[in-house]
């Protein structure tokens, strides 16, 4: 039978417990780095006010989101073009059209740093569609009929 002494078994524990810490220390970096990618995707902003709630957003490239939404009390919808992230001035643009009337679509266009809108139109009883451009990317789409 091998005798340790106090001192060799307790050198022992704290280089085993050195080592975990250091595997422990180590795994949040890489957890922090995914959590920093997913912090970078766009979110609605609150821009079109208060009662409207998100029913749609269209991804504008790699670069931003449209969100698109709803106020029942008011029977408008709202259309917002969010960079993932403040830039530099940039041009960007929302469309937000109500089809089947006669109105033109409602567009907001310029150079801005983190969104450009809100634009709105008149929901009930016709279908929308929108678009944003954020620099060279853009997207569209259409749907929510009311």
């Amino acid at each position: 039978m091998i005798k340790l002494s106090r001192r060799t078994t307790t050198a022992a524990a704290l280089t085993i417990l050195a080592l975990g810490g250091t595997v422990a220390a180590t795994a949040p970096a890489s957890a922090a780095t995914s959590t920093t990618k997913a912090a970078a995707a766009a979110t609605y902003n609150g821009a079109c006010g208060t009662g409207y709630k998100v029913i749609d957003s269209t991804p504008v490239g790699n670069s931003g989101k449209v969100f698109v939404t709803w106020n029942a009390s008011t029977g408008k919808n709202c259309a917002v073009t969010v960079r993932n992230a403040v830039g530099n001035k940039i041009n960007m643009r929302v469309t937000l059209d109500a089809l089947g009337d006669s109105d033109a679509p409602a567009v907001d266009s310029g150079t801005y740093t983190s969104y450009a809108g809100p634009v709105y139109v008149e929901g009930r009883d016709s279908c929308i569609a929108w678009g944003g451009t954020i620099g060279n990317a853009s997207a569209e789409d259409s749907g929510h009929c009311g």
